[in-house]
C-alpha cells in the first residue's frame, strides 16, 4: 500500500519527506492508492475550467467584438501574477508583508526606464561602463524580473530578521522609501509618471496587437502558476509551511528556516516583477502609484478574496476584485461604498476565500 497525494492539476506523488503531515496538503487530497482508479478532485476540476475558459476567451469575445473586455481580462490575469506571487510569502509562509508592491512597480519601471532612452537613443549608464537601452522584452523583461527579486533579497535580508507588525512595518517603510526615490527622478516623470510610445517587441511578436499580448500574459500566468505549485510540493514548499505553522519546531528539527523564508521571498518579488514589467506595457504608462503601499494592501485583498493559501485562489481574488471595482465604477465614483460590504460579505459567508470556500470538503 502507497500512500500518494493528488495535486491539482492530477499529479501522483509519493510523500516520502517527513515533513508532509496530513494538516499541510493544502490543494489536493491524501490518497490509499491501491492500483485503482483515482476521483479527480474538485479543485483539479476547477483549475482546468479556469485556464480553459481563458484560454478560450478571446474566439467568444471576437464574435461579441469586445476588445474592452479582453484588455481587461489580460489586467486580471497581470494582477492575479502579483497576487499568486504574494501568496507565496503571505499564505504559505505567513509573511504580512506590505512592500510587494515595491517589487511590481519595479518591474513596471525598467520597462519604463528603458523605453524612454531607448526611445531617445541614449545609454541606461554611461560610466564605469556604457549600458545601451533596448525594447526588447527577452532582455528587458528578465532585467525587471531580475532586480525586483535582488530588491526583495536585500529587504528581505534586513526585515526577515524580525517577525510580526516589526516585519510589517519595515516592508512598509522600505517600500515607502523606493516609491519616494522614484518619485524625485524628474527626468522619469517624477509624481506624474511617464508614457511609453510602444510595448516591448518579444520574439518577432506584435505585443501592440491585444490578443497576442492576451496569449503572452496567459502563457506568463500559467508558466507562475506551475512554478509556484512545483515550489509547494516540494520539499520547500513543505519547509516553507512548516515555518508558518511553528518556525522554533522547524529549527529544532535542523532546517536553516532564515534562508527558506529569503529565498520565497526573493522569489515572490520575481513574480511581481514579471508582473511589473506585463502592466507597463499594457497600459504603456508607469507611475509611482503602482509602488505605493495601498497597491500592495490591494494585491493582499485579491489574495484573501480568492483564498490565503491556495494556488487558484489569488487569481480568482484577481479577477473578483478588478471586475467588481470595473462594475461598480461605472455606477458611482464612490464605488469603495460598496465594495466594503462585498468584502464584508465574503468574509463572513466564504470563509477562506472564493475559492477557498468551494474547495473546502477537500481541506482536512
Amino acid at each position: 500500500m502507497q500512500v500518494t497525494k493528488t495535486t491539482t492539476l492530477g499529479e501522483t506523488v509519493a510523500l516520502n519527506e517527513p515533513l508532509a503531515p496530513a494538516s499541510s496538503q493544502q490543494h489536493g487530497k491524501v490518497q490509499v492508492s491501491h492500483g485503482t482508479g483515482r476521483r479527480w478532485p474538485l479543485s483539479r476540476w476547477l483549475t482546468l475550467l479556469t485556464f480553459a475558459v481563458l484560454l478560450a476567451l478571446p474566439v467568444l469575445l471576437a464574435v461579441l467584438d469586445n476588445s474592452f473586455l479582453l484588455t481587461l481580462v489580460s489586467r486580471c490575469m497581470i494582477y492575479g501574477i502579483a497576487a499568486i506571487s504574494l501568496n507565496l510569502i503571505l499564505g504559505y509562509g505567513g509573511m504580512l508583508s506590505l512592500g510587494h508592491a515595491a517589487f511590481f512597480g519595479i518591474g513596471a519601471y525598467v520597462v519604463g526606464i528603458t523605453a524612454q532612452n531607448f526611445m531617445y537613443g541614449t545609454a541606461l549608464m554611461e560610466w564605469p561602463f556604457e549600458l545601451a537601452a533596448s525594447n526588447d522584452a527577452i532582455v528587458v523583461w528578465p532585467v525587471a524580473i531580475l532586480l525586483s527579486a535582488l530588491a526583495a533579497l536585500l529587504i528581505g535580508a534586513i526585515s526577515l530578521r524580525t517577525s510580526g507588525v516589526y516585519f510589517l512595518m519595515l516592508t512598509l517603510a522600505f517600500a515607502q522609501m523606493i516609491y519616494f526615490i522614484f518619485v524625485s527622478l524628474d527626468q522619469y516623470g517624477g509624481d506624474d509618471g511617464m508614457n511609453l510610445m510602444s510595448r516591448n517587441t518579444l520574439l518577432g511578436l506584435d505585443l501592440d496587437n491585444d490578443l497576442t499580448f492576451y496569449y503572452v500574459c496567459f502563457g506568463c500566468l500559467l508558466l507562475i502558476y506551475l512554478l509556484v505549485q512545483r515550489l509547494i510540493a516540494a520539499r520547500f514548499g513543505m519547509v516553507l509551511r512548516g515555518c508558518k505553522q511553528n518556525e522554533q519546531r522547524m529549527q529544532a528539527m535542523g532546517f536553516p528556516t532564515y534562508r527558506y523564508r529569503l529565498m520565497a521571498f526573493a522569489l515572490a518579488g520575481a513574480g511581481a516583477g514579471l508582473a511589473g514589467a506585463l502592466i507597463g506595457n499594457q497600459m504603456e504608462y508607469v507611475s509611482p502609484n503602482l509602488l505605493h503601499w495601498k497597491m500592495s494592501g490591494e494585491l493582499m485583498v485579491m489574495v484573501l478574496l480568492g483564498g490565503l493559501g491556495t494556488l487558484l485562489g489569488p487569481l480568482w481574488g484577481a479577477f473578483a476584485f478588478l471586475l467588481v471595482e470595473d462594475v461598480l465604477s461605472g455606477i458611482t465614483e464612490h464605488w469603495m461604498l460598496f465594495f466594503g460590504p462585498f468584502l464584508i460579505l465574503v468574509v463572513l459567508f466564504a470563509k477562506g476565500g472564493i475559492y477557498g470556500y468551494l474547495i473546502r470538503k477537500e481541506q482536512p
